[in-house]
Formats: C-alpha cells, structure tokens, sequence
C-alpha cells in the first residue's frame, strides 16, 4: 500500500528513465504531500466595495496588460502589486530556461487580465465593452485572467483543502476509484495513466507516454443526476460529494455568463449558447501535480502536464500560486501564465474554436517547472501544485457547425459539423 504523504515523486526504474504508462504503474511512483497545503492565486473577486472586500479582491482595469517586471495599472486595492511580477534579473532567467522548456520562456505581457464585474453587474455598455474585450482577448491570445469572476473565495479554499485531503490517500484507496472509460470521463486517473498531448494516435501517445509521462494525478467529477454515467466518491469525507457538487454548480454558472458575455462580443444574441449549453456535460478535475526531484523534471521533454489544447468550449482554472502553467505564443515561444492573486485563467477549446471557425484560439499550454523567481534555489525538490480545472463542454448532443457570421463569404467553413459527445471521446480515447 503506497500513501502519498510520504516522499518525493520518483520513477522506480530510474535507469531506464521512464515509467510504464499504465494505471498500475502508480505504484511505482512515489507521490508527496510534504509540501504546505495550496496557496491560492484565485480567490474571488466580486466585492463591490473597499469594505466589503476580500483579501485578494480588486477591480482591474477593463483588459489591463500583466507586465515584468511591472505591475499592471489598478483601481481599487493595489493587489496586483502581489501578482508575482518578477524582476529584470528572474524574468531573465525566465526567458533563458532550458531545463523543462527547451524553447524558453518568456513573461506573460501577452495575457490579458479583464474584469469581469463589467459583464455580471454592469449597464448595457460595461456589458458590451467587456464582452468585446474577451472576444478579442480569445482572438489574439486564447487565454485570459478574469477578475470580479463572482467565485467566493471562502467556497474556493474550502474545495482546495477537500482536493488536498483526497490526494493525501493511501494510492490504494483513491485506486478503488480508478477512471474507467472516456464515455463516463469519471474517476481517479493515477500518475502515469493520462498524456495530455495533441496526437491524436493512440500508438503514437503510447510511446510519449512511456518516454515522457505526465506527473499528475486527478479526480475527474462529472454532472449529477445523470442516468448514463455515475461519479465515483471516496467515503473519507461525508461532505466531499455535497461540497464538490455544489462548487461545480458554481462552476457551471460562471461557465453561463461567459458564454453569454461570448455571444455578446460576437455579435449574436447573448442567450445564444444557452440551449447548446445548460446540460451541465462538463468536468471537473481536481488535480496534484506532487512535489519531484529537480533532476527528474528538468530532464529534456519532461513535464507535469505535456503540451495540449483543451477539448470543449472554455476551461475556467483556479491555481495555487506555485507557478509552471506556460501559453504557446503566436510565435512558438513558451510564455509563463503567472498566477494572478483575485483572477482565474480561462482559455478557450477546441470545440469553441471550431464553432468560431478559428476566429477564437484555442492555445496549447502545458505545465512545467516552476519559474525561477517561485522555487528557493537550493532546494533538491519542486513543490506541490495543486490546480482544479473546470472543463466546460456544449451539451453532448449538440451539434458544433460554424457560427453565423464567421465564415467570409465564398469561403466554406472550416470544419464540417460534429457532435461534441463523438469529438470528447476521440480526444479523450488517445490520451488514456
């Protein structure tokens, strides 16, 4: 019985410098919960005023630019001063990094940060602006800090130390739950199980998976009631299933908004995704990236979540604030998405993508080491991240064909039409 409270990860057959990409092969892994528990980066934004804010709460100016070493300009309480801008010297070093990123990386000037509090609060103006900013953002870039989200940070902590509790389980316990087929998309999905990539070959995965696993393990959540599918929940918690629950409900609804805040910024009505939207055919993942030795993570090609793009509409993710999640620019580099105190990372998928006939990006991204200016430099090991992604996803009968207005005229659209339930199970069957 292998607990994941005791030592850092490790592959077991360190000579051949892989591990078999097999759900079994977890036990060859030894996972580490010795780091403290998760610091959050996305506590809640929605206070509406200096008195009722929360410690992380601000009101961000409408597609404010992060900078390095600088930090964006505020209104409100200044707690982007906290956002881990990083100085000239690390950013720097950030740029040179060769150790899990061969290409290097650079700051995230790129990402812009929107507030949200514009679309959820704001008249019909602020609510147009904002969604003109998002769209554009999801055009240029495909990735966006949102702040004022509406998420409350006393309900994010709480599912971060729910998550937290989980992975601290005997791998023998949370292995009862064991992941079972992409149709279902539920369960435990141990380290070494998952290769987040974009092949799409399972043979072709099969071989990166051996050579380059994922260090990760998670706890994929789908919707409930559901008659197909079931959840499949530890018993060491009676709340666990009540609370997670309620968060993806939450989750759900800020998923609505965005849509709508979407559709608005695209010229289209903004209960346009609705019905394509409300059947709640998501997921969500609770994941760990355990704490590793520096020599393992910083081989060539090694990484705690390989390149990829995302499969459904948008992913809203809440990250602790130990950094290593990096963008793919226009231009091929690896660019840092800094944890930002008060916001959540959204970035948009490939079903998005392909229902705006790529007039909205879906960006590869991956998670590596964490930048220099996060990780004391003499310490053998990189700690902990734990993150939760919400993978939003259109109905799983609904049909994804190129929106109204999107394609030029004479042009046919890029994509011919698909069900999202055939394209979730092709993407999900290779990765697995």
């Amino acid at each position: 019985m292998l607990s994941s409270t005791h030592r850092p990860l490790a592959f077991a057959a360190a000579t051949a410098g892989r591990i078999a990409a097999t759900p079994s092969s977890a036990a060859a892994i030894k996972l580490s919960a010795a780091a403290s528990a998760p610091r959050l980066s996305a506590a809640p934004a929605f206070a509406t005023s200096s008195s009722q804010a929360l410690p992380f709460s601000t009101r961000a100016t409408h597609s404010t630019r992060l900078t390095t070493p600088s930090p964006p300009a505020v209104r409100g309480p200044a707690f982007l001063a906290r956002a881990g801008a990083v100085s000239p010297a690390a950013a720097a070093a950030t740029t040179q990094r060769s150790s899990s990123s061969s290409s290097g990386a650079v700051p995230p000037a790129h990402i812009p940060i929107v507030d949200f509090g514009g679309f959820l609060t704001g008249d019909a103006e602020a609510k147009r602006r904002t969604s003109e900013e998002l769209v554009n953002a999801f055009k240029n870039v495909g990735f966006v800090y949102l702040s004022n989200h509406g998420v409350r940070e006393e309900q994010l902590k709480l599912v971060y130390a729910k998550s937290k509790a989980f992975f601290d389980l005997d791998l023998e316990e949370k292995m009862k739950l064991e992941w079972e087929s992409p149709e279902s998309n539920r369960g435990y999905v141990a380290p070494g199980r998952e290769k987040v990539t974009q092949l799409v070959d399972p043979e072709e995965v099969k071989k990166l998976k051996q050579a380059s696993p994922d260090l990760k393990e998670s706890l994929e959540i789908g919707k409930e009631p559901s008659s197909t599918y079931q959840n499949r929940w530890p018993n060491h918690d009676p709340t666990f299933r009540t609370e997670l629950m309620r968060f993806f409900d939450t989750a759900h609804g800020l998923h609505m908004e965005v849509m709508r805040s979407l559709a608005t910024g695209l010229g289209l009505p903004s209960n346009y995704f609705d019905t394509f939207c409300d059947a709640k055919d998501h997921n969500l993942r609770l994941l760990h990236y355990p704490t590793v030795e520096k020599n393992l993570l910083d081989k060539d090609n090694q990484t705690r979540a390989g390149a990829h793009t995302d499969y459904g509409t948008v992913t809203l993710l809440f990250q602790d604030d130990r950094g290593g999640l990096q963008v793919k620019t226009k231009e091929g580099t690896w660019a840092e998405a800094t944890p930002v105190p008060g916001t959540i990372v959204i970035n948009a998928g490939d079903l998005l993508a392909r229902w705006s006939n790529d007039v909205i990006r879906s960006t590869e991204h991956r998670v590596v080491s964490p930048p220099p200016s996060r990780v004391n430099g003499s310490t053998a090991v990189y700690p902990a991240r734990y993150s939760i992604a919400f993978f939003s996803n259109p109905n799983m009968d609904s049909v994804i064909s190129a929106l109204p207005g999107v394609v030029p005229a004479g042009e046919q659209p890029k994509y011919p039409p698909i069900k999202t339930f055939d394209y979730l199970v092709m993407r999900l069957s290779a990765t697995y």
